[in-house]
């Protein structure tokens, strides 16, 4: 199961590359899109470490029992 919850921590990751280069990519032409690309990007990272922590959480909580 813990293979499956780090799988999804670096899709997240992934997913924040790919709009991070798209913010990039529009920043200068579509200025409006670029800050929701940003946002999404920003949302993804926070959802890689929100994962992570709760992963680490669900494995220590696992070896007690």
């Amino acid at each position: 199961m813990s293979k499956y919850f780090k799988f999804f921590e670096i899709a997240y990751l992934i997913i924040a590359v790919v709009f991070i280069v798209e913010t990039v990519l529009r920043w200068n032409s579509e200025p409006n899109k670029a800050y929701i690309f940003l946002a999404f990007s920003v949302l993804a990272v926070f959802m890689y470490f929100f994962r992570k922590k709760y992963r680490k959480r669900f494995e220590k909580h696992e070896k007690k029992e």
